[in-house]
């Protein structure tokens, strides 16, 4: 893939990561947006830990656990749609209000065992995870309004997307920390604080204010049906799905491997390899200037991914393993970030909040499908075939974005983004 130089057209910065960050306001309402995710990072085993140590089940943890995730992923689109069609302004303050709330109260109940019933507390997380601030989808939403320029937008969301996995790494590290000194239950007290300084910091940006002005003529026209109006979306959801299903079997898979060697501690290596890989690879492919558009790199990325994953089946020992985790993982952050930047060349100033949350629900939906699914097959699909299976669902929706962009292409000229 060929590159080529280029500028910001608005503001003449060249290209780069610290012309992203010198952008104005830039730095203020990224620094906030990760405070918000960071919360999100600590909140699913603060809540894990907090209801098994207030019920002592397991059981009862995991269910809520997957309640809270449900209602989160399922109503993302209708919450993104909110902000689309009234405004951060409007909007974000009363939800990251009652999300924070509510975490305080599941967080009160958990604070000791036996005051409140798995079921009380199954309905608490139901109506949190409805009311989940949509802190990453208004973020990048955000990117396209403060770097116009494809190139830098680029740029843009590849440092988004990069250190919002690095926060999603660090979240569960600090929880480790807490629960050491204090119940568990004091995690989701900090997420709640995190989520809510994170937002209301976010909301007071001179950028949303800008956003909302510019945007607000006829901003609740546009129906959920006109979300879909072009063919770049559907191909940015399918490969996000494809690689949400990649990256929710490879954990198991890392599990399985490394204890079918005697080693269960080593996953913990795998793993960190994968997202090393995927944190370099991201800021690499965002670095460059590419000529080839997004609607063909997506699926080559994808297929990329998808046969570094089934290769990884070959794997002779965890160091070799490690190392095909890495390579897998330089393809993670690009296909994501390029779904993205798809998905953004097809939105219009009135649903950009929507695409942007279409791609992560159908990303964390696919998460959990390829968990469910590799976890239904462990048992009876040796290991070596393991991999290439869970790689397939990402080599088919490689093949139909490929397809898809072949379809464009013949029916009109496509953007070239990036």
């Amino acid at each position: 893939m060929a590159a080529m130089p280029s500028a910001d057209a608005r503001s003449g910065l060249a290209p780069s990561y610290a012309a992203v960050l010198r952008i104005p306001h830039a730095r203020r309402a990224f620094g906030a947006a990760m405070l918000g995710r960071l919360s999100y990072g600590m909140v699913g085993l603060s809540l894990l830990l907090a209801v098994k140590s207030g019920t002592g089940s397991y059981a009862v943890a995991g269910t809520v656990m997957a309640v809270f995730g449900g209602t989160s992923v399922l109503l993302s689109p209708a919450r993104a749609g909110l902000v689309d069609r009234y405004g951060p302004r409007r909007v974000l303050p009363p939800m990251v209000g009652l999300y924070a709330l509510l975490l305080i109260g599941l967080a009160v109940a958990t604070w000791r065992p036996g005051v409140v019933s798995g079921w009380w507390l199954g309905f608490g997380a139901a109506a949190a995870g409805a009311c989940v601030t949509p802190v990453g989808p208004v973020m990048r939403a955000l990117w396209s309004e403060l770097a116009p320029d494809p190139a830098l937008l680029q740029r843009a969301y590849s440092l988004d997307g990069v250190a919002e996995e690095i926060v999603f790494a660090v979240g569960p590290l600090l929880v480790g920390v807490l629960v050491g000194w204090v119940p568990p239950a004091a995690g989701v007290l900090v997420s709640a604080g995190l989520i809510w300084v994170g937002t209301t910091v976010l909301v007071g940006s001179p950028v949303v204010r800008r956003v909302r002005e510019a945007g607000s003529e006829g901003a609740g026209e546009s129906t959920g049906g006109a979300v879909f109006g072009g063919t770049g979306l559907w191909r940015a959801v399918v490969v996000a799905g494809g690689v949400g299903v990649a990256l929710g079997g490879i954990d198991l898979l890392a599990v399985a491997f490394a204890e079918d060697r005697g080693r269960s501690a080593a996953v913990a290596w795998i793993l960190a390899a994968l997202s090393v890989g995927s944190a370099v690879g991201g800021l690499a492919h965002g670095a460059v200037s590419w000529r080839v558009s997004a609607d063909r790199r997506l699926p080559l990325l994808a297929l990329g991914l998808g046969a570094s994953l089934a290769a990884a089946g070959l794997s002779p020992n965890l160091y070799v393993l490690a190392a095909a985790a890495t390579l897998t993982g330089l393809f993670v952050a690009p296909a994501i970030t390029t779904a993205y930047l798809l998905a953004d060349a097809a939105a219009t100033p009135n649903t950009r909040t929507r695409v942007g949350a279409w791609v992560n629900t159908t990303l964390n939906a696919g998460t959990s499908a390829g968990a469910a699914g590799t976890g239904a097959l462990i048992a009876h699909v040796p290991l070596p075939l393991l991999f290439p299976l869970t790689a397939l669902p990402i080599l088919l929706t490689a093949a139909s974005a490929a397809l898809g962009a072949g379809v464009g292409r013949r029916g009109r000229t496509a953007a070239r983004i990036g």
